[in-house]
């Protein structure tokens, strides 16, 4: 199950990726009214990005049970994959923390580096050390929660990406956002922060050459372990 919590942040290549692989997905437009289920019975459960905090339930009254959704795929080690907003919302709810408005805004292709402990890790090990990976966030994890294993970070955010238990991820940035959908940014909002649109669709195109497959590779993995866990429960794959 995809959830999807605003109107244009779909789940794009990475829903794309997915069904690929062989996996039925199942989006639920939570920002609409999309029912959320009150018990996990998909095999894996995937929640998007969006302009809230993980704990923003007065503009935002889905989170309260997408992040129950998120404790129960805890709890039962469900694959979780968390983007962005997905990803602080994880980090919240296993007992991390995360802040609004925190540090310097990252908008654009931005450097990557993995982190000692991403060689070993089921959807990291072997990705190349430096990646590029597009971002467009102000908020930030600030905290990770305890035990979670540190898998990547950037210059101007140390959280980028990190697994909780054996089957849960979060990452600040976005795998699922294809360089061209920086043509549909509002060039006036980039303007703000100094920022020019054609630059960073030129800059992201250039990088997505040897980033998406990195992150197609990545997604193929999550996807067996959804498999897996379908085998695991006598059900066929539905993420």
């Amino acid at each position: 199950m995809v959830v999807q919590n605003t109107a244009r942040g779909g789940p794009g290549r990475f829903g794309d990726w997915l069904a690929e692989a062989g996996i039925a997905v199942e989006i639920v437009r939570a920002y609409e009214g999309g029912p959320l289920p009150s018990r996990l019975t998909q095999d894996a459960l995937v929640v998007l990005g969006g302009g809230f905090m993980p704990d923003d339930d007065a503009h935002a009254p889905w989170l309260a049970p997408t992040r129950a959704l998120a404790a129960q795929a805890l709890e039962a080690d469900t694959p979780f994959f968390g983007i962005c907003l997905g990803g602080q919302l994880l980090a919240h709810v296993a007992g991390g923390q995360v802040a609004a408005q925190h540090g310097e805004p990252e908008i654009g292709s931005t450097p990557l580096t993995l982190r000692p402990a991403a060689g070993s890790d089921p959807l990291f090990h072997g990705l190349p050390a430096q990646v590029t990976a597009i971002e467009r966030h102000v908020d930030a994890i600030t905290a990770l929660p305890p035990g979670a294993v540190w898998l990547a970070e950037s210059e101007r955010c140390p959280y980028q990406a990190f697994r909780v238990g054996e089957r849960a991820w979060g990452v600040q940035f976005h795998p699922e956002t294809d360089p061209d959908r920086i043509r549909t940014w509002d060039p006036r909002r980039l303007a703000e922060h100094g920022l020019d649109r054609a630059e960073l669709l030129r800059r992201a195109t250039e990088d997505g050459a040897t980033a998406t497959p990195v992150w197609q590779r990545l997604a193929a993995r999550f996807a067996v372990l959804a498999q897996q866990s379908a085998r695991s429960s006598g059900r066929r794959g539905r993420d």
